[in-house]
């Protein structure tokens, strides 16, 4: 693998623009189970509903992800996943406004682990809405090897304010591909989640857990201004069994973390909010 010639994207930008429309905010709306969509602007994380990808059908690889070697480095290790992120909200993103988004390469890193080879693709986001800076984030997108993924080591979390369980199925992570217009075939095709990838059913996407998170803080925080959201994924969470949502408050905002059957910490994050 030649790690400086995948460096050299290091720095490419992308841009997209688009509209904030309410259609993709009431799809949320009801997938979270609202009765109708509680948002009179878009809510922390709406923005993933837009920007969305639009790689022509033969530019989809076998993943169901697009080809890799434009904008995303073509590393070549099969297997993808987004690993942790960071959001920054500036400024509320209104529902009707025009957005614009540039997107930027800011590292490529490889490093090994106790599953092989990997490598670490940092891509940072500036989203703007009229104009006007709203939204600055950072994803940390992770390449592997064949293989099962390998959960990180577990770490302790607190006794929950409030906790809240989730039943995945088929059906709602469908879904929330649609929403995002997602092809990754981890979501929803079962054959290939398990015979290739080799999970032992279809994988919760990481920016759903992440939404699902989001809800339950807002929904255990009414009125809360967020100003900054960070989660690291830390083992994957499949639809044979549910999962909870949980939320310890803090001076600042609260922690939050999903966790599996067993009680295992899934994915880990921090909630801060302002005035």
């Amino acid at each position: 693998m030649d790690i400086e010639h995948l460096r050299s994207w290091i720095g490419r930008e992308e841009r997209a623009v688009d509209q904030a429309s309410p259609a993709p905010l009431a799809g949320l709306a009801a997938l979270l189970d609202h009765d109708a969509p509680p948002y009179e602007e878009a809510p922390p994380l709406g923005h993933w509903l837009y920007f969305l990808p639009h790689a022509r059908q033969s530019a989809i690889d076998g993943d169901g992800h697009p080809k890799r070697g434009d904008f995303l480095p073509p590393v070549p290790l099969p297997r993808r996943m987004w690993a942790a992120g960071e959001v920054v909200f500036h400024a509320p993103i209104r529902i009707g406004a025009a957005i614009e988004r540039v997107s930027t390469i800011a590292d490529v890193a490889a490093k090994t682990g106790s599953s092989g080879a990997m490598v670490f693709v940092t891509v940072r986001h500036a989203i703007r809405c009229d104009g006007v800076l709203a939204i600055e984030e950072r994803q940390d997108l992770v390449y592997r090897g064949g293989g099962h993924a390998v959960a990180l080591p577990l770490v302790e979390t607190s006794i929950a304010d409030a906790t809240r369980i989730v039943t995945p199925d088929p059906v709602a992570l469908f879904r929330y591909s649609a929403l995002t217009f997602n092809g990754h075939r981890i979501h929803y095709d079962r054959d290939y989640a398990r015979d290739v990838e080799g999970y032992p059913g279809l994988v919760v996407h990481a920016p759903y857990a992440a939404t699902l998170l989001m809800d339950h803080f807002l929904r255990e925080t009414p009125g809360a201004q967020v100003k900054r959201f960070a989660f690291r994924a830390r083992r994957p969470l499949f639809d044979t069994a549910p999962f909870s949502l949980n939320l310890k408050r803090t001076q600042h905002g609260a922690e939050v973390w999903t966790a599996d059957a067993a009680g295992h910490p899934a994915m880990t994050g921090t909630v801060e909010t302002g005035e």
